[in-house]
């Protein structure tokens, strides 16, 4: 099994769906609504979008240069598999609770990091959850899996 315990390590959000997102230091998560000040968020099932560091530096091998939400994620993590959770699983992020509603996603048009490096990982690797515990998160919370 994979580490399921890891950290934070950016928070992102966009003020329009389809482009990169702003990192922020910290930000606030209203239960079944998702990241204030995120376009992303409503009553939806994909609230917050989840993506590992190590996915992306798997990509960054091609020589590519990314920041913190240019794949539109709302969490890049760091030291957790994402790959062990499954639709259901429960995750804390400090004290805030989520569940993972949908594993990857079908891409309707290409992304602006598609047309910038020909590769987007968040169909294959992204995970999205809604929030069921609300609270404020900052870069550097514990995330960990809460249910077996």
């Amino acid at each position: 099994m994979g580490t399921t315990k890891g950290r934070i390590k950016a928070i992102s959000v966009s003020k329009e769906k389809g482009t990169s997102k702003t990192g922020v230091p910290e930000a606030e998560l209203k239960t079944d609504f998702g990241i204030v000040g995120d376009a992303h968020a409503g009553n939806g099932p994909r609230q917050i979008s989840l993506l590992a560091v190590e996915s992306i530096d798997r990509l960054l091998a091609k020589d590519v240069k990314v920041s913190p939400g240019d794949f539109a994620e709302n969490i890049m993590t760091e030291g957790f598999d994402l790959r062990v959770l499954k639709v259901g699983s429960k995750l804390k992020l400090g004290r805030v609770e989520l569940q993972v509603t949908q594993l990857g996603k079908l891409c309707h048009r290409r992304c602006q990091i598609f047309d910038r490096i020909g590769a987007c990982i968040m169909p294959r690797e992204g995970i999205f959850a809604r929030v069921t515990g609300p609270g404020r998160i900052k870069v550097g919370d514990v995330i960990e899996i809460i249910d077996d």
